[in-house]
């Protein structure tokens, strides 16, 4: 059970991790419905648990618990209308595009730097584009099912995907630059040879 110790590092991650998921809900409930869909935390808080944990099990848990809980309190409030009653119809498709997020954190951010962070989110945010939309286009008989049909999917999510792109980029800004600063100041939180 060892490698579920916490350690200063650790806590401090998860820590920032809950405060920006927690934006997400402040932001969707002190605003219009859906006025600011898909800008929110959850792209820069999959990099970021993909970037900053070593430990698989802490990469990918932590931001997917981030996730279903931040969804959660959603669908069963002012989401509701959309709930299917677990969540939203479609949800393992938005957690499956989460994980790979996670996953590119993991890959493309082994050195953390603006270069590698601007990448991540463009690759991230395509991710999200194709698997969250393609079961909007699969078997919907509002769209051909061929390669246009599914391209009119994607010309329509164009707008929440800039969403999607801002909120990362910013809320990315914020978890990644803070942290920095927070390795630089405390020497604690530097990641030691051993896996945390």
């Amino acid at each position: 059970m060892s490698h579920l110790k916490f350690n200063p590092r650790t806590l401090i991650l998860l820590l920032m991790i809950l405060v920006l998921t927690g934006f997400r809900l402040l932001v969707t409930f002190n605003s219009d419905e859906l006025q600011f869909a898909n800008f929110s935390s959850i792209g820069a808080v999959a990099l970021f648990g993909g970037a900053y944990f070593k430990d698989n099990l802490k990469a990918f848990s932590f931001p997917l618990l981030s996730l279903f809980l931040s969804d959660f309190v959603l669908s069963t409030t002012i989401f509701s209308k959309y709930s299917s009653g677990f969540l939203y119809e479609g949800w393992y498709w938005v957690y499956g595009a989460f994980a790979l997020m996670v996953l590119v954190g993991r890959l493309m951010l082994k050195n953390v730097n603006v270069v590698n962070l601007l990448a991540s989110t463009l690759t991230i945010v395509l991710i999200h584009w194709i698997v969250t939309d393609f079961p909007i286009w699969y078997g919907n008989p509002a769209y051909a099912q061929n390669l246009a049909g599914f391209w009119l999917v994607l010309e329509k999510a164009i707008p929440f995907e800039i969403r999607f792109l801002e909120g990362t980029i910013v809320y990315g800004a914020i978890l990644f630059g803070a942290f920095e600063i927070l390795k630089a100041k405390y020497p604690v939180l530097k990641l030691q040879t051993q896996k945390l």
